[in-house]
């Protein structure tokens, strides 16, 4: 089968490539994959960046955004059949430490990941364990169920701490997901949204997504125009998506007093932050970490199905699997927001 992979340290180092299908073990399925989205955590394993970056094996395929049909399974395998139509959570807990055990396994410590740990899926096949398998109505657009992993921090998010409904809002970075936290926020009852980025086409997206203002932070003081927006007060809620010390920074002047900051980034660094902006206003800090197992999936799976959400702006471009490097030059040069790779 082909797969596109990390084959070499440092930037870059991809490579297409042939791969044996791998059949699968007792527990495990064997998917056909049909499409997969390019996530930032691939683009922090492309430049060989952070924790993910450092610690993927080589050569591995990368991915773990997806929508495919089951092909095979496992003798033990009891919840899913061939022919199914299915999205991956993307984390492999270990069921057996203290957070798995007391219903907090999205923050195992021994989590594996597809696309890291092992194979994934920008490729034709890929063999997962049937734990991380969720199950689509067989009617499903695949290019939206594909959506469903990324969409699922969106919703976490949203919904951890006090919620969003009736509160003011902002989303501090307009990445794919911070995109998806827009409509997410809408949905779920904001007062007012404001949006931050410094790519203008990414902003006109988040207008599309339902921010009430986008505000492009490389043209204006973003403190000041949106506590302008909130009549002189910061927002209630503030989502940090930026990974980065300037948009810490701003993440905590931009948050009311005794508000909410839900921490969605994952720096590919250390960063800088003075603690002083957190013991002025107090606010709560929500460390978010993917998608709670498996409440997330309930609450935001019927939102692409009932059609309560349009993603079609978040996926910016179709790219087939052989061109599969395209779509990781689409986002360097700042011209998409999620490209889908077309694996069938």
């Amino acid at each position: 089968m082909l797969g596109l992979a990390k084959v070499e340290a440092g930037r870059d180092g991809l490579a297409l490539g042939e791969y044996p299908i791998r059949e699968p073990g007792a527990h495990e399925v064997l998917i056909k994959v049909l499409v997969s989205g390019v996530c930032g955590t691939d683009m922090q394993i492309y430049h060989g960046q952070g924790a993910f970056g450092e610690r993927v094996k080589l050569p591995t395929i990368l991915g773990h955004e997806m929508c495919g049909r089951v092909e095979a399974v496992g003798e033990a395998v009891s919840r899913t059949q061939a022919g199914d139509l299915v999205s991956l959570e993307s984390h492999v807990p270990c069921g057996e430490c203290r957070s798995c055990r007391t219903g907090r396994s999205h923050v195992c410590a021994a989590t594996r990941y597809p696309g890291i740990d092992f194979n994934g899926c920008f490729a034709e096949y890929v063999t997962v364990p049937e734990s991380i398998v969720w199950v689509n109505p067989a009617d499903v657009d695949p290019e939206r169920a594909a959506l469903l992993e990324p969409l699922g921090i969106a919703v976490h998010a949203t919904l951890e701490g006090q919620g969003v409904a009736g509160r003011t809002v902002v989303v501090n970075g307009c990445g794919p997901i911070g995109l998806m936290n827009v409509a997410v926020a809408r949905h779920y009852g904001a007062a007012s949204i404001v949006a931050v980025d410094v790519n203008p086409y990414r902003l006109g997206i988040a207008r599309q997504m339902g921010a009430d203002l986008a505000v492009n932070a490389a043209e204006k003081d973003v403190v000041s125009t949106v506590r302008r927006h909130f009549g002189g007060e910061g927002a209630e809620v503030v989502f940090e998506y930026t990974g980065s010390a300037a948009g810490a920074r701003n993440t905590f002047q931009l948050v009311a007093p005794l508000g909410e900051v839900k921490w969605c980034a994952t720096p590919a660094g250390p960063i800088e932050f003075d603690f002083g902006l957190w013991r002025r206003g107090r606010p709560t800090i929500h460390n978010i970490h993917g998608r709670r197992l498996w409440d997330t999936w309930y609450a935001c799976a019927p939102l692409v199905y009932e059609g309560a959400l349009d993603l079609a702006p978040i996926a910016s471009h179709r790219v087939p699997l052989r061109e599969g490097r395209e779509a990781f030059e689409l986002i360097l040069a700042g011209q998409a927001v999620k490209p889908l790779i077309l694996c069938d």
